[in-house]
């Protein structure tokens, strides 16, 4: 079931890290992705990768995790590749025809690269899937006093992700039934297949959009303010360990810099 499901869906639970403030949460999600960056170790991205799956285990959502990895790793092959055969720092290793070289230094830096991108990625679609959209505008509004039009937005394009996302999917599966050919396994045709599909794309998102903005309108969006969200959101000892470790975080990332 939870497959079918997308990465930025909501998971009900009641786990540990379902319980935290929402601010807190992100604020994991933004350290690990700032220690992320701040590393130059290769072993320690690869820790951080494995703290984002735990994270996943922790809060049940666990397979997802993992399709998230599997996902961000058929992105990270061409990123791979690419910087393998076009970065030239370091010793020889191997020598191909059009005078392209593969050396240590490319080697390095493209797993540099494939280890950043899975470890700054995972956290932040790890965290949505167990926060509320709602509750993250209202903390992005009552906490960090950001105007509410602009926090609407953010979790709006957030929402609409998922939504897309099926209308693409419908959209393949009406022209493959039809006899249009997308499994081809040639690159550029497949390209020249979908790019077309993205004009009715555009057209479904378009109403879905003007619709959402009557909504809102009907519902007095102009009217929203700070003081409008009843809900509270308390900081408790859970979230204050939370803090605490995700400076823990950057601090290691530092530390592992300067050691290393």
């Amino acid at each position: 079931k939870d497959r079918m499901k997308g990465f930025f869906d909501y998971v009900p639970g009641s786990s540990y890290l379902h319980r935290l403030n929402p601010l807190t949460k992100l604020l994991l999600a933004l350290m690990i992705c700032i220690a992320a960056f701040i590393s130059a170790n290769h072993l320690f991205l690869v820790m951080l990768i494995v703290l984002n799956l735990g994270i996943g285990a922790q809060a049940g959502i666990f397979t997802r995790s993992v399709m998230l990895l599997k996902g961000l790793l058929k992105l990270c092959i061409i990123i791979f590749l690419l910087q393998v055969l076009f970065i030239r720092d370091g010793n020889v290793l191997v020598k191909l025809p059009l005078n392209i070289f593969i050396t240590d230094g490319g080697i390095s830096s493209a797993f540099m690269v494939v280890f950043r991108l899975v470890t700054a990625t995972m956290p932040l679609a790890l965290m949505l899937s167990i926060t509320q959209i709602n509750d993250l505008s209202n903390v992005l509004v009552t906490k960090l006093r950001i105007p509410y039009p602009y926090a609407f937005a953010l979790t709006t394009a957030i929402r609409f992700i998922p939504v897309f996302a099926n209308e693409m999917t419908g959209i393949i599966e009406a022209q493959t039934s039809r006899g249009v050919q997308l499994d081809t396994g040639n690159i550029f045709k497949k390209i020249k297949l979908v790019l077309p599909l993205c004009v009715p794309l555009l057209i479904t998102s378009v109403r879905k959009i003007e619709g959402s903005a009557i909504s809102a309108e009907l519902r007095g969006f102009h009217l929203r303010t700070k003081n409008s969200c009843y809900k509270k959101y308390a900081v408790n000892i859970n979230d204050i360990c939370v803090i605490m470790i995700s400076v823990v975080i950057v601090g290691s990332a530092i530390l592992v810099n300067n050691i290393f």
